[in-house]
């Protein structure tokens, strides 16, 4: 689900990268950080930033309503879409890109107080939806973006194709 509610699928995006995060909007520093490189790397793709979509999974879905997430990824860039669905969903995507995370309570603590401890790094899906690499955290968004501006440049087709296949690395 997006910040507004609607279903989405791998389908929606077809034709278009896509590079996403998983991550909450409650974390005190990984996710503003890559939420802040994922913006830096949009901007530096100029009007390539077109065939690029960017996604911030949320890996707390209890506590990322809609509207939280909205806010969140807009405070960054209006481009990047915020994705939530139900805790199950939420597994099931992350297990998928191999991303760990589990909830963290300090001793005492009310139930709705936690941190949510998680892997870091963007990952970059080709336009047809096909796994290509991952991006260290803190992997400086200039090298991101001249390494999506080359596979960008070496397909080239416009966006919304499905034709080809991208690269892998």
């Amino acid at each position: 689900m997006d910040a507004n509610g609607r279903a989405v699928s791998n389908e929606d995006f077809r034709g278009r990268f896509q590079l996403l995060s998983f991550g909450y909007t409650y974390c005190p520093d990984v996710c503003p950080t890559t939420l802040a490189e994922m913006a830096s790397v949009i901007n530096r793709l100029g009007k390539d930033a077109e065939r690029l979509q960017a996604l911030f999974v949320t890996v707390d879905p209890e506590r990322d309503t809609a509207s939280a997430l909205r806010a969140y990824v807009e405070f960054f860039d209006p481009r990047i879409v915020g994705l939530t669905g139900s805790p199950a969903l939420v597994r099931r995507a992350a297990d998928g890109f191999g991303v760990r995370y589990e909830i963290v309570r300090e001793p005492g603590a009310p139930a709705d107080q936690y941190a949510v401890d998680h892997s870091a790094g963007m990952y970059l899906l080709g336009p047809d939806g096909r796994y290509i690499r991952k991006f260290a955290f803190a992997m400086p968004p200039t090298e991101i973006a001249e390494r999506i501006a080359e596979m960008i440049a070496r397909i080239g087709y416009p966006p919304g194709s499905t034709r080809g296949q991208p690269p892998v690395e």
